[in-house]
């Protein structure tokens, strides 16, 4: 009988931009304070890059991590799934980018664009072809530059002061031992796109872009705040029992959560709703802000670092985003 492969984390690392920006920075843009800012997201400091620096760029430093804590080189790396929604370049993807900046074998490279959701997304796509034999090794990059294309101005001020710039790496490999990816579970309704979106450019307007959509803020991130929140306390419960079902798990099995970093309020719901302890609740919005799909491996990498998790424990991962989007993960670790 063929035996039966398995997908694991072998490897993570993260990178966090030097530059450090606290809430007082947003004090010289619009109406707001430190304390308006930490009290409705809990955010007291997020990270920007350099003037220059796109995802591919802060991408590097967190796969030379990965890769040194998988044992790897870039030659080990079957294909590449770098998940973000600013990219370096309309087109090509980023991942050719980073294959060419890292020197990586002529292996397939695969951009896709779920937001806050991109690193489940991108686990399920991986999960799937580890577990069919396609592949034994895959780098997974989720790298985010938001801070290019704020709005800084009382009209962007609830998304502004949110997302920041992060990257992180993740190496999924092939195993037969009994652990890591359990399932993946992954969902979308289209009909609240507008919720939180970019409009501009578009290829629906021609040009792309011009000086009325410049002046009208349409290149900016738009979010209805409230319909974003009501959503995700629904959302993410829903999508944690789902996986814990499937599995044939229940909430008391849960060793570790980490949902995306996307406001204290979510989590701290999330966390109420399914009746978690804090030390079982990962959150570390903080210090990083928003970083839209390299929320979840920052987070999770910080958790391994910090002896959070140990061998045989239930993680369960959550993200809820752009789309509206969301899915969960749970392994075996």
């Amino acid at each position: 009988m063929k035996e039966k492969i398995n997908s694991y984390i072998s490897g993570i690392g993260f990178y966090a931009p030097e530059k450090i920006i606290n809430n007082e920075y947003f004090t010289n843009f619009m109406d707001t304070s430190d304390q308006w800012i930490s009290e409705r997201t809990g955010i007291k400091q997020r990270r920007f890059v350099n003037e220059g620096q796109g995802p591919a760029d802060i991408a590097i430093p967190a796969v030379e991590i990965a890769l040194k804590d998988a044992n790897l080189t870039v030659d080990d790396i079957d294909f590449i799934i770098f998940a973000t929604s600013t990219p370096d370049y309309y087109i090509p993807g980023s991942g050719c980018i980073l294959q060419e900046k890292m020197k990586f074998p002529n292996i397939g490279a695969l951009d896709i664009r779920n937001a806050c959701s991109g690193y489940i997304f991108a686990l399920s796509i991986a999960d799937q072809y580890i577990k069919n034999g396609t592949f034994e090794n895959i780098l997974i990059v989720t790298a985010e530059v938001q801070s290019t294309a704020m709005d800084l101005s009382n009209r962007g001020r609830d998304t502004s002061v949110i997302f920041a710039d992060g990257a992180a790496a993740t190496i999924l490999s092939q195993t037969s031992d009994n652990i890591g990816i359990l399932s993946t579970h992954l969902h979308s309704e289209g009909k609240y796109l507008k919720e939180l979106w970019v409009e501009a450019p578009s290829s629906k307007a021609n040009p792309k872009l011009n000086q009325d959509i410049i002046d009208k803020g349409k290149h900016f991130l738009k979010m209805n705040g409230r319909e974003v929140f009501k959503h995700a306390v629904k959302r993410f419960p829903e999508v944690i029992i789902e996986a814990l079902d499937y599995n044939n798990l229940n909430i008391d099995d849960i060793d570790l959560l980490i949902p995306h970093q996307a406001n204290i309020r979510i989590s701290s719901m999330i966390q109420k709703k399914l009746g978690l302890e804090d030390n079982q609740v990962i959150s570390n919005i903080h210090n990083y802000g928003n970083t839209t799909a390299a929320s979840i491996p920052i987070a999770l990498c910080e958790s391994i670092n910090n002896n959070k998790l140990s061998k045989g424990d239930t993680l369960v991962l959550a993200a809820f985003g752009s789309g509206f989007s969301w899915g969960s993960a749970i392994l075996k670790w």
